[in-house]
């Protein structure tokens, strides 16, 4: 296996973890507040890194690296957890899906930034392809009108496009695995108030189903996750293994219907997969 074809590899399992996330929060969201649920979930899986780096003893980051761990955490343990999970307050998992499909798109433009990469035309042809058909998806769904979810997704897409970017490029110097670690520890002093804050007032009352869901977005998508597909973007490219972030949006279709009993139209199929053709083209052309 070539080494573009082990990060293709990577990427895709870190994809396959991410997909679920909409789902699960969408059921975690029912009988618990979307601050303890973003907050929350970083700190359990900041417990779990804390303890990674001390068994393996790794060493400081330097003070560089540290100014990059700001963007990732930014990004990926407040950004996106906490606006995604207001979105899922009002907006279905399966739209999200969709939507979040122009995540390659904003991740590529990212890429520019922290890591110094340049996509051909071509490939910013079908990257925006694929991001214009997710917009026009958003807006047919909603009745020709952004939702509040909407705004929250979008928002919530450039904060994860932002992260993305920063930790696989950092993942190069660091260490893929290293750079969640690290970012979810150094975000404790922050993350530890604001769970207790947003604690639930009557934990009895918290169905098996949202705490499981807590569980699964806490060390799957907060953390393991992240050990895939930093090390996919380090190796293939931050611009075009993101790219695989296209499918994510056929995966949580399935898990919508499957976990959210959520009705699949048509035409949300036909726009998922136009957007994961765009990301075929995509991944074919040139990247400097």
């Amino acid at each position: 296996m070539s080494e573009l074809s082990r990060g293709y590899f990577l990427g895709f399992i870190g994809v396959a973890i991410f997909a679920l996330t909409l789902p699960f929060t969408r059921l975690a969201v029912v009988e618990l507040h979307p601050m303890f649920i973003s907050l929350g979930r970083t700190v359990v899986a900041a417990a779990a890194a804390a303890a990674i780096l001390m068994v393996t003893r790794q060493t400081w980051p330097s003070q560089s690296q540290f100014k990059q761990l700001a963007f990732v955490a930014a990004g990926v343990v407040f950004g996106f957890p906490t606006l995604s999970a207001f979105a899922m307050q009002t907006a279905p998992a399966s739209h999200g899906g969709v939507v979040l499909g122009a995540l390659p798109l904003a991740t590529a433009v990212m890429s520019t930034i922290f890591a110094r990469e340049r996509p051909s035309p071509d490939f910013w042809l079908w990257s925006l392809a694929g991001s214009a058909a997710v917009i026009v998806f958003a807006l047919r769904d909603g009745d020709m009108t952004l939702t509040r979810g909407d705004v929250f997704l979008f928002a919530a897409l450039l904060a994860a496009a932002m992260g993305y970017a920063a930790g696989g490029n950092l993942s190069r110097t660091l260490g893929g695995w290293q750079v969640i670690c690290w970012a979810l520890v150094l975000s404790l002093p922050i993350t530890v108030p604001g769970t207790l804050l947003f604690w639930p007032p009557d934990i009895s009352n918290v169905s098996a189903s949202s705490w499981f869901s807590f569980a699964y977005l806490a060390l799957m998508s907060q953390f393991i996750g992240f050990f895939f597909w930093n090390k996919g973007l380090a190796i293939g490219g931050v611009a075009r293994v993101g790219q695989v972030q296209l499918l994510q949006s056929f995966m949580t279709l399935g898990a919508a219907s499957f976990l959210n009993g959520e009705k699949i139209t048509p035409s949300t199929l036909l726009f998922a997969a136009f957007v994961g053709l765009c990301v075929w083209f995509g991944r074919k052309a040139k990247i400097g």
